[in-house]
């Protein structure tokens, strides 16, 4: 296989010259869209020529517009039969793609659209797929529940895209895919996006692509330009403090909160909720019908704040919004392209800021080191800046209610409370007060920030034995087939690197009998009992992700760990033990359900 490559470093055409037709271009025109990004730019000749392409490229690079306008171009509406069939990893992702290549082909008459995934009735999507349809997006797993049903057929197929194909080979659907495509004809054309070159997709490219052109957004497009990226440094518990805090200094009216475990979701959401900000969460665990009405209320505005952990919001589409804020920092680097990306579309500014606890330092590096953008640092708005913010708008609201008049029902409210006894000025405090909404807390007068130790840092919790990797990043979630699939993922990580003491093994064998470490475990730290072993083909690292994931404390917390034939003992800090047990209780590693208690 021979590969062209293409690196996008120019400046590059408008729609008008790629040759496109006037129904296309209107759309464009009636979408706001006059100048092609990138990926555009040099997809879209590469791909109306017909040639199979790889598409190296992040999230919101404009790449759904890449593949979606030639297969636009190239249905034939005189057939019913499916002629292009789109793969994504999630549902979501399904979802937005069929909808913006239905505002793509608005002005073009009988093309039909079909997204089908896990959660809807399949006797809806049969139903459609009987009548005809052109073009279906969908995910592998529903994909596949239709060809064996025979719903599904590929004979007219010309061209066929995987989208996000590494995020669909991450999620477990390789054998589905591969399943899919030695369906498909022989002279169909193959375009595959991906966000990374992997040796799972370099292995796909191989085997089922003809000559590709090799199509590469450079590192420099990494990061948009119109996002203005700040971190915050934060003490842990004070998270949520400031990230309110920062809402309400920059009036973020539209919002996606990313968090890395979906138990950290529900906990901001609580939080947020308890103080009156109107917010949603979205993760792995919940029903398709769930997620549309958390999806529908906040693209109605109903919902301002989105909370998501990073595979759920895969395919949400939301234009406007104000930010994104990292109130964990990704365990992968590319993940927080993706995060940020969300925002600052379509030629709009937007404010990615991240909350770094001390321990999360070292993955901020990673994040810069990656994109190579220098991500400055912010300084935490003080309880008094907000009061102060409160007030302006609270003037700015009062005046604007004056002059929209019709108060006349009201004005009797001020004698009506000087007959109570209170002055004015006490009468137009309380009011602001209760308007404004803001109350003293435990963080009002404290230093909401951490501070660099004298001396140089040193490492928390005392145990040296495991590191994280300077590429950083963990992948700790996995679901079942589609359904589960397409939520968060659950697993082990091969990020985590563990260092041997000299002379002691990591797992020793179990000798005449022996079922326990004779050592104790280090000061301050509790030791765990696990039900898995090595017949459970489990590693350290395996352990150290889920815990770390789960409980969400540093993996470089957590202390030895020796693994037998039938269980294993872990040593963590002593103020962690409960959060980890709890925060593991019915949950899996590497899929195999685990009990954990404390080490008798």
């Amino acid at each position: 296989m021979t590969t062209e490559t293409i690196e996008t470093i120019e400046d590059f055409e408008t729609f008008a010259d790629l040759g496109l037709s006037e129904n296309i271009l209107k759309a464009l025109t009636e979408m706001g869209f006059t100048k092609p990004s990138p990926i555009q730019a040099q997809g879209i000749p590469a791909v109306m020529q017909g040639s199979d392409v790889i598409g190296q490229a992040q999230t919101g690079t404009g790449k759904t517009a890449a593949f979606g306008i030639p297969v636009l171009e190239r249905i034939d509406t005189s057939s019913n039969a499916v002629q292009a069939l789109i793969l994504c990893p999630t549902r979501e992702l399904a979802v937005q793609v069929s909808e913006e290549l239905g505002r793509l082909a608005k002005f073009q008459r009988g093309i039909r659209i079909e997204a089908i995934y896990g959660g809807d009735s399949i006797d809806r999507q049969i139903r459609s797929l009987k009548r005809g349809v052109h073009i279906v997006v969908g995910t592998p797993g529903r994909v596949m529940d239709h060809m064996q049903r025979r719903t599904l057929k590929f004979d007219e197929v010309r061209m066929m895209v995987l989208d996000e194909a590494d995020e669909m080979l991450d999620m477990g659907f390789r054998e589905d895919i591969e399943s899919i495509l030695a369906d498909m004809p022989e002279d169909r054309q193959t375009i595959l996006f991906s966000a990374t070159m992997s040796k799972p997709i370099m292995s796909i490219t191989k085997r089922f692509l003809n000559d590709p052109v090799l199509i590469k957004v450079v590192r420099n497009e990494l990061t948009n330009v119109n996002i203005e990226q700040v971190c915050f440094e934060v003490k842990p518990q004070a998270k949520v403090e400031v990230m309110t805090r920062l809402i309400d200094m920059y009036h973020l009216k539209s919002l996606l909160v990313f968090c890395n475990t979906k138990r950290k979701v529900d906990e901001i959401v609580e939080d947020l909720q308890l103080r009156g900000y109107a917010s949603e969460g979205i993760h792995g665990d919940l029903r398709q019908q769930q997620r549309s009405n958390v999806m529908s209320k906040f693209k109605a505005g109903v919902t301002t704040i989105l909370v998501a952990t990073d595979v759920a919001a895969r395919g949400i589409d939301v234009s406007g919004l104000d930010g994104v804020i990292n109130y964990d920092i990704p365990l992968d680097e590319e993940y927080y392209v993706h995060r940020i990306g969300r925002t600052g579309r379509a030629g709009m500014s937007g404010k990615a800021f991240s909350l770094v606890a001390r321990d999360e330092k070292f993955r901020l590096k990673s994040i810069e080191s990656y994109t190579k953008v220098k991500i400055e640092k912010g300084v935490i708005p003080s309880y008094e800046d907000i009061v102060g913010v409160r007030k302006a708008r609270f003037v700015e609201s009062i005046s604007a209610a004056i002059q929209e008049g019709d108060i006349d029902l009201y004005e009797d409210v001020l004698e009506m409370l000087r007959h109570s006894g209170y002055s004015t000025e006490q009468i137009v405090a309380a009011l602001a007060k209760q308007i404004m909404g803001v109350q003293k807390n435990e963080y009002s007068d404290g230093n909401l920030a951490w501070e660099e130790r004298r001396g140089g840092e040193r490492r928390e919790g005392g145990n040296d034995r495991f590191e994280r990797r300077s590429s950083g990043g963990s992948r700790f979630e996995r679901g079942g087939r589609d359904g589960g699939r397409d939520g968060d993922r659950r697993g082990g990580s091969d990020r985590f690197a563990s260092r041997e003491r000299s002379g002691e093994s990591r797992a020793p064998r179990e000798r005449d009998g022996e079922s326990k470490r004779t050592a104790a475990p280090e000061a301050g730290m509790t030791r765990l009992f696990l039900s898995l072993g090595r017949k459970d083909h489990i590693m350290p690292r395996d352990i150290v992700g889920a815990i770390a994931g789960e409980a969400n404390i540093p993996g470089k917390t957590i202390g030895a760990i020796d693994i037998y034939d039938k269980f294993t003992f872990v040593d963590v800090p002593e103020r962690d033990a409960r959060t980890v047990l709890r925060a593991m209780d019915g949950n899996t590693i590497k899929g195999k359900a685990v009990q954990i208690d404390i080490a008798k």
